[in-house]
């Protein structure tokens, strides 16, 4: 799965961290602070809107913003 976010830099990203670390079935993940859109890149199992409404949520509780691409 992939998301744009409001991220800007590492600072950013290792506030995301926990959130992100939380959820059990990203396997990984990564964010690529060089493309305009800063995309996450989520690998997962099992890609359901459950788990894009948890990953869009804890951005929302990170203090950012991320929509899925």
């Amino acid at each position: 799965m992939k998301f744009k976010t409001s991220l800007k830099c590492g600072g950013c990203v290792n506030s995301i961290r926990p959130y992100l670390e939380k959820i059990k079935e990203i396997k990984s993940w990564e964010v690529d602070l060089n493309s305009p859109e800063k995309i996450l890149t989520v690998q997962v199992d099992k890609d359901s809107d459950e788990l894009k409404n948890t990953i869009i949520s804890s951005f929302k509780q990170a203090g950012y913003n991320a929509e899925l691409l």
